[in-house]
């Protein structure tokens, strides 16, 4: 009997192997890929844009762009073990340009004292904005499946369960572990460049 998939309704495989049928033109792995990384990321990237620059633009609408760009073209898409950091920074970098439209082009109907403020996202607001970028810098520092790890916990507020299955590890425990081991390797780092 040969692996089962969750595409086949029997055991889940990891968001890596999804990503590879994808990426081999699988559409139903595509739709399955998309759907299992979209609440996360939804969840993550709510309150992040500043209310002054959205401009008609939501949280699903950053979203959904991410993921289309991410998988629009198959040949184009990229096998990569940490594929939920590189759609966590392309909606940052999608965020960061709705900002700067906004500021060059004011709009009436907003007060102009609220539109220069640079709302921080909560967890900006809770390590502040130094913190955030040496947070961000050390983070990108890492391998990709460390990096993978704590984006999956501490910026999407994963289960364990649910990293397992993302990250292709055999039980929640050992996704703990792993999300443990990345944490420790990321404060080493933070340490360093301190």
């Amino acid at each position: 009997m040969g692996k089962r998939t969750e595409l086949d309704d029997t055991e889940p495989v990891s968001n890596l192997e999804l990503l590879r049928r994808s990426v081999a033109g699988d559409r139903g792995a595509t739709e399955e890929l998309t759907a299992r990384i979209r609440p996360h990321l939804k969840r993550w990237a709510s309150g992040r844009l500043p209310g002054w620059a959205r401009d008609g633009v939501d949280t699903d609408d950053l979203v959904q762009d991410a993921l289309a760009r991410a998988v629009a073209e198959p040949g184009r898409l990229e096998v990569r073990p940490d594929f939920q950091s590189y759609l966590r920074q392309t909606i940052l970098n999608s965020i960061r340009d709705h900002v700067r439209r906004a500021h060059r082009r004011p709009r009436a109907d907003v007060d102009p004292e609220l539109q220069s403020s640079s709302e921080a996202s909560p967890l900006e607001a809770l390590i502040g904005k130094e913190r955030m970028t040496r947070f961000e810098a050390a983070l990108q520092g890492l391998d990709p499946d460390d990096r993978e790890a704590i984006v999956c916990r501490v910026e999407f507020g994963m289960t364990y369960r649910d990293i397992a299955l993302a990250l292709g590890r055999p039980t929640a425990d050992a996704a703990r572990m792993a999300v443990a081991r990345a944490l420790v390797r990321l404060s080493r780092r933070l340490e360093i460049d301190a």
